[in-house]
């Protein structure tokens, strides 16, 4: 039994593991999850500036990829979507309506530039196998920007999840710029598909946020939603604008769907209703309005790591500026190379150097020959030639030689120098190259892309039960004892609606709460009845009067309801078979006049008592005796006006 346990143990963690770093959780240093890697190393070993069928596409990247095709062309097909990395033609959906792309051997698609300038640098990316030894891959791309906030994702692991939302790219390139100059900067989102954010509790990435729809309400007796919030279809939306018509939430004629290339949704709006009522009702109960919550997630030095968007910034703000160094040495040895080895070549065409080794007999002597001929000019080398030099050098055909433009070898040497003089400057100010650079990918992008769309607003929340029309007429038969906004019969005691909580006080000495009550048996005998919310109970001091059935003395007790179960039934009497409700009454003050049944030496008749000369305790309270006297009568009268109306229904 432990030996399965160990090995349940096991596997389970790397399933796990599995799932979080190889699937679901996008790798910090360039935003992608393995399977979009895959496609973007395809993508680019694939590239020859032309359109490829996605289905090539597709099944080259299933050479790296050891799952189906489907999960690589969804993930291909929402790359390409965000039109950053990736040139589209023809059909690849619509995610504003929700349709889907065309099959994939019907869409095409190409790298564009933009994405090779980011991510594309062979020489320094580290590659390892792929899944089956075939083929190499790259383990993580060097990409100078943060794609990971820029694009956006979503991820659902094994005891974790991500959900980082896309913000706009021109926005996250001066915050890069900002960092670099040691300046504060602050990132909010941007979506693709614009409407409006309430970034109040966004918490740098950890936190919140609420979108909307932008709605057009320029004419009164119609609706035009013309941006959606994030992660909404028109489709959808649609949908939970329907549902809320039906459940009579709102007064809705039609709904049409106009949405193409821009949103266009209209809701024509009932007879007797206009536009400035149904806005907040749209945000109450549809999609129109949303609260997301948010999660920065990412694989970091190869573990899950929670980082806020303003610390991915920063890290790679100082990562561009180390992938930018490293292509610059790279750049820098290429023209070292070049400029040795043109060097050489003068040398030993101008000094006919080639000449020493016309009557060498073996290899080994032409070597020697050559390296001996190169030492009187050691001063003008850029570095110790070695055998490997030797062997280019041999490698030179005659007829170049004897065609050797000295004049157009010292020009490019010059030109070679003036390269290295530029790359080292630039070396030398990393910074301001890090800043020109990013400049420069601005200038790639184009303007358009670079736009906001989305606009940030503060914005109230719009709950439901605050906009909730109390239009359902509660009614309540005596005779049958039924409660509810369905009966036909009885008196109405209510407007309620579909969200009120309604507190019932029985003449048993029985309570209780419900909730809309479509129709329900409470039975004969309804003292009390409102609304049963903290705002409404918070304001009401119950005064019950209740007698006790053998001697006939009079109880009294003051109290608040703040809450209770719904359905629960509550008594407020100590004991429902020795005592009896005689009055209740929401007075906050009032004289209690008492007649006492006559009896033989009885020498006060009558006598009062005042509401405000008993403590308000809690409804659990057994209450304080009243009278020692057998009551013949009770009369009440109010000694003050009180702001709040007096429900008492039974006398």
């Amino acid at each position: 039994m432990a030996q399965v346990e160990k090995i349940f143990k096991q596997n389970f963690l790397e399933y796990a593991s599995y799932v979080i770093k190889d699937r679901a959780i996008a790798d910090l240093e360039d935003g992608f999850k393995p399977v979009q890697r895959r496609i973007m190393h395809s993508l680019f070993e694939m590239d020859d500036g032309k359109f490829h069928k996605v289905a090539n596409v597709v099944g080259w990247t299933m050479r790296y990829h050891p799952h189906g095709d489907s999960s690589i062309y969804e993930a291909l097909v929402n790359l390409a979507n965000f039109d950053l990395l990736i040139e589209r033609q023809g059909n690849f959906g619509n995610s504003l309506t929700g349709d889907r792309a065309a099959a994939s051997r019907y869409i095409e698609c190409r790298v564009l530039p933009f994405a090779k300038r980011v991510l594309y640098n062979p020489e320094l990316t580290t590659y390892i196998d792929s899944y089956d030894g075939r083929n190499k891959e790259p383990v993580v791309f060097l990409s100078k920007l943060p794609l990971v906030i820029i694009q956006g994702v979503t991820g659902i692991a094994v005891g974790m999840a991500t959900n980082i939302f896309p913000h706009n790219v021109d926005e996250v390139m001066t915050a890069m710029k900002k960092e670099l100059q040691g300046e504060d900067f602050i990132l909010y989102p941007d979506f693709p598909c614009g409407g409006y954010v309430d970034v109040s509790d966004y918490d740098d990435g950890k936190g919140s946020i609420i979108v909307r729809a932008k709605l057009d309400t320029s004419d009164s007796k119609r609706i035009v939603i013309t941006e959606l919030p994030y992660g909404i279809t028109s489709e959808r939306l649609i949908t939970t604008i329907d549902d809320a018509a039906k459940k009579g939430k709102l007064k809705v004629a039609s709904i049409n769907d106009y949405t193409a290339e821009n949103v266009n949704i209209e809701v024509n709006l009932s007879r007797g209703t206009y536009s400035e009522d149904v806005v907040k009702l749209l945000y109450a109960y549809t999609e129109c309005e949303r609260k997301i919550s948010c999660n920065s997630l990412v694989i970091k030095d190869n573990i899950p790591t929670i980082m806020g968007v303003s610390e991915i910034v920063k890290y790679h703000a100082h990562h561009l500026i180390d992938v930018l160094k490293a292509e610059l040495e790279l750049e820098k040895s290429k023209l070292e190379d070049r400029l040795h080895l043109r060097t050489l070549e003068r040398i030993f065409v101008e000094e006919r150097i080639y000449k020493k080794i016309e009557q060498k007999k073996s290899a080994q002597a032409v070597v020697s020959a050559v390296l001996t001929g190169f030492k009187p000019f050691k001063d003008q080398l850029f570095r110790d030639i070695n055998e490997d030099d030797v062997d280019r050098l041999l490698k030179i055909p005659i007829r170049r030689i004897s065609l050797f433009d000295i004049e157009k070898n010292r020009n490019e040497i010059d030109v070679i120098n003036e390269n290295i003089k530029e790359i080292n400057k630039k070396l030398d100010h990393l910074v301001d190259y890090a800043i020109s650079y990013l400049d420069e990918l601005k200038t790639m992008i184009g303007k358009d892309k670079l736009k906001r769309k989305t606009i940030i607003n503060n914005f109230e929340v719009v709950k439901e039960k605050e906009v909730a029309q109390r239009d359902k007429d509660l009614k309540y038969d005596s005779s049958t004892g039924y409660l509810g906004y369905t009966i036909k019969t009885g008196d109405t005691v209510l407007s309620i609606s579909i969200f009120d909580r309604v507190l019932i006080i029985m003449k048993d000495g029985s309570y209780r709460f419900l909730v809309n009550p479509e129709k329900e048996y409470i039975g004969k005998g309804l003292l009390y009845i409102n609304y049963g919310d903290k705002e409404t109970l918070d304001n009401v001091i119950f005064s019950l009067i209740f007698r006790q059935n053998t001697y006939k003395y009079l109880f009294i007790k003051r109290f608040n309801i703040k809450s209770g179960q719904l359905n629960k039934v509550y008594s407020l009497l100590p004991d429902e078979n020795e005592y009896k409700v005689t009055k209740l009454t929401t007075y906050e003050n009032a004289e209690i006049r008492v007649i006492y049944k006559p009896k033989p030496g009885l020498r006060i008749k009558e006598e009062s008592f005042y509401l405000s000369d008993f403590l308000v305790k809690g409804h659990k309270s057994k209450g304080v005796r009243l009278t020692v006297k057998e009551v013949s009568s009770l009369r009440m009268r109010e000694v003050k006006q009180v702001v709040s109306e007096d429900k008492t229904l039974f006398d």
